[in-house]
């Protein structure tokens, strides 16, 4: 006996394009505009599935998930919508909703869901508080973020460890908070780690706490970030910065739920939620021997990859006018961006990603007078060079030759100081650059050679110990033939 679909949206188009493919799947259909209509349907116990909009001229589709839910707790329901925003998945996940489908969407895709929601096991959910979806942290309607959206929404509810992965400012701090704010652990604590901003020889206590007298200076007893955020979410920023020994502990950990701390001999055990994240390739790493396969597989239980800037400019405009709506909230004048400026916005790389374009939202709002920026107001501020590889060649030698090696540094390092909140980096900041700007350095000093570390040490005007010790922590490969 073939299923009977419920359908409804205010849209006829929507209907008809649904009720056409549905049918062909075997499937019988009834569909409505109307929220009221659907609900009669499911009182008087008719269809094996519900696919409802969220918009509808009498009902919000949202708001009638839950009494659907508690008269007939086994009936699916499927929600489509062209509000694509994380409130939508949030709230369509977290009342109850098997799945949510941003418009537009690909018929095949929602043939697939409905074959799954026909044949899936019950689920728990926990519904999320009223009003909290005007303070979701997360913007875009990009097909990617619609993903990451819908990902974060399954698995608020559960403990699942998350690795979150993307380059620096894409916002994977927002992610984390996200799955602790909005689920079970909302009210217990949520404490951040960044593991590149810890001295080594330090972490292990940072994270684990140490008893009195451990070490050199210890005259207390100090809880470690495990102990602090017990009953919560424990975030754990830049883990590929994570030295082995500290690896080994953490593993530990994680395999046994139990720990000691420095200089302690009795096991503490907590309960703590773990998300991880880095902007680093974790499976090169563990293809260099810098970081623990088993430890990988641990963390990389949920994946989500947040995309660079630049691959979903699509968002940059919502961005900009979430941005300057926060700035005109915290007491700032009110700004708006002309056509030609969000072009302007659009055609930029963006090295910072939207921590970048946050920083450059506030201080137009902060610094400029007029209420409409312009163009020009974008170009001045933005200032960037002319990307060789989008110009003829003999333009980009000339871009390249007028820009100085100090300058293209300085380039660099504003947008690198721009991607972090607030504007300054993590501490250690000196060191961090330093070694970035020597291994490029003796890498290619090293290449132009020939690996020959004698002629490189004399290039570089380094000993040659010296030169042996800096390509041992910097990591650099050796060019074949030459030691």
């Amino acid at each position: 006996m073939s299923r009977t679909i419920l359908v409804a949206d205010d849209d006829r188009s929507i209907r008809t394009v649904l009720s056409q493919a549905l049918t062909r799947s075997g499937y019988q259909v009834r569909s409505t505009g109307s929220a009221s209509m659907l609900w009669r349907w499911v009182e008087d116990g008719e269809g094996d599935l519900v696919i409802t909009d969220v918009v509808m001229p009498d009902e919000n589709g949202l708001d009638l998930i839950p009494r659907i839910r508690k008269l007939r707790p086994d009936l699916r329901i499927v929600v489509i919508s062209a509000q694509s925003t994380f409130a939508t998945a949030l709230k369509a996940a977290q009342r109850g909703a098997f799945e949510y489908l941003p418009k537009p969407f690909d018929l095949n895709e929602l043939l697939a869901v409905v074959g799954r929601a026909l044949t899936a096991s019950p689920a728990v959910v926990e519904a999320v508080a009223e009003g909290e979806e005007e303070t979701l942290p997360l913007v875009g309607r990009s097909p990617a973020m619609q993903d990451i959206f819908r990902t974060v929404a399954r698995v608020t509810t559960t403990d699942l460890t998350v690795m979150i992965t993307g380059e620096s400012g894409t916002g994977k701090e927002l992610i984390a908070r996200a799955l602790h704010d909005y689920g079970p652990r909302r009210g217990a604590p949520f404490v951040a780690v960044n593991m590149a901003a810890i001295p080594r020889e330090l972490i292990e206590s940072e994270l684990f706490g140490h008893e009195r007298g451990a070490f050199t200076g210890a005259l207390a007893r100090n809880q470690g970030r495990f102990e602090q955020a017990n009953g919560g979410t424990l975030f754990l920023d830049e883990i590929g910065d994570m030295p082995l020994e500290a690896q080994t502990r953490l593993l530990r950990v994680l395999q046994e739920g139990e720990f000691t701390s420095v200089g302690g001999r009795t096991p503490i055990r907590v309960n703590v939620r773990i998300v991880a994240a880095t902007h680093r390739n974790l499976r090169a790493l563990i293809r260099q021997g810098l970081f623990r396969e088993d430890l990988f597989y641990r963390l990389n239980v949920v994946p989500i990859r947040l995309p660079p800037l630049r691959e979903r400019v699509e968002d940059v405009p919502l961005l900009a006018r979430h941005f300057l709506a926060q700035a005109r909230a915290k007491g700032l004048p009110a700004k708006t961006l002309t056509p030609e400026a969000i072009e302007r916005l659009k055609a930029y790389s963006w090295p910072g990603n939207v921590r970048e374009l946050e920083n450059l939202m506030r201080r137009l709002a902060a610094l400029y007078p007029q209420e409409t920026i312009g163009e020009e107001v974008i170009a001045a501020e933005l200032a960037a060079p002319v990307q060789p590889e989008n110009v003829p060649t003999a333009i980009a030698g000339a871009v390249i030759e007028a820009e100085s090696m100090a300058q293209a540094i300085e380039r660099h390092l504003r947008a690198y100081f721009a991607s972090h909140k607030d504007g300054l980096p993590p501490a250690g900041v000196y060191h961090r650059v330093l070694a970035e700007v020597e291994r490029p350095l003796i890498r290619l000093t090293l290449a132009a050679t020939r690996g020959n570390q004698i002629k490189a040490a004399a290039i570089l005007g380094l000993n040659r110990n010296t030169l042996r010790k800096k390509i041992r922590e910097l990591e650099i490969p050796l060019v074949r033939g030459f030691s």
